[in-house]
């Protein structure tokens, strides 16, 4: 039995870890179609813009992924902008993409659909 993403809780990311397989990256993009792939300063990262009537309800859609991010103990790249508010995972102590990522790519992906 799989444990969807949004369902499952952030690990703790081991030094010895490895980042995700390009083949396993995309696997867990299909089960988060809406995120991409994208490169900042040759690391991996999962990117999803999301939109907004105003910036008062982007600012808040980004207080609530942050009350997200301390409960989890894994911190995204906010980028709040009037009407639109960009969200990045990665996982800096391996230079790129764990499953830690995709989960919190999910619970992001649920708190836009629980917000309104």
């Amino acid at each position: 039995m799989n444990i969807p993403l949004s369902e499952q809780q952030c690990q703790v990311c081991l030094l010895s870890s490895r980042p995700l397989s390009s083949d396993d990256i995309a696997n867990m993009l299909a089960a988060i179609p809406r995120w991409k792939k994208v490169q900042r300063e040759g690391i991996d990262h999962i990117q999803r813009e999301f939109h907004f009537r105003d910036f008062r309800n982007a600012f808040e859609f980004a207080e609530h992924i942050a009350v997200l991010a301390e409960q989890q103990d894994h911190h995204p790249s906010l980028l709040i902008e009037w009407g639109h508010v960009t969200v990045a995972w990665t996982t800096h102590k391996i230079n790129g993409l764990h499953l830690n990522d995709f989960i919190m790519a999910a619970k992001t992906d649920l708190l836009l659909t629980s917000s309104g």
